[in-house]
């Protein structure tokens, strides 16, 4: 059931998520778990999405894009990798980038990506915040995926 806000933009009501709130109810990867907290089915948001994703240990990903969405990810916990390709060479090379805890990812939109957790121990746990209120997510066979850019969700 859609949310209905109000006419009068100055008396509208705050969200509070807490982690028990969050719904594994969006689009989903293989090799990672995203959990929804902000969207337009938990709270009527109509330009952003939040949530946080789980990477189990000695996990990897499976490749996929966020279509037009950006992503701004925030590392919560372990030390997860994201890998992309870089085709700007004569040769595309896989390029990874090792997090930690405090540190912040951009992802461009359509820029073919996984997220990997060399930790044989400890999940890796982020924070994703997307500008489009979907969860876009299209899963592809590898990161030089070079298909046509798709605008519709």
């Amino acid at each position: 059931m859609p949310i209905v806000l109000p006419e009068d933009p100055f008396h509208r009501r705050l969200h509070h998520i807490a982690p028990g709130g969050l719904t594994s109810e969006t689009a989903q990867t293989g090799g990672m778990r995203r959990l929804a907290a902000i969207s337009g089915a938990t709270v009527g948001s109509s330009r952003l999405w939040m949530g946080q994703t789980h990477v189990a240990p000695a996990t990897a990903s499976a490749n996929h894009h966020h279509g037009e969405s950006e992503t701004a990810i925030y590392v919560v916990s372990g030390n997860p990798s994201f890998v992309f390709a870089d085709i700007e060479g004569e040769e595309p090379v896989e390029v990874r980038i090792d997090a930690k805890p405090g540190d912040y990812i951009f992802v461009p939109p359509f820029v073919p990506h996984r997220e990997e957790n060399p930790d044989p121990d400890l999940e890796a746990i982020v924070v994703i915040a997307r500008s489009t209120q979907d969860a876009i997510v299209i899963n592809l066979d590898d990161l030089t995926w070079t298909g046509p850019v798709l605008t519709s969700r």
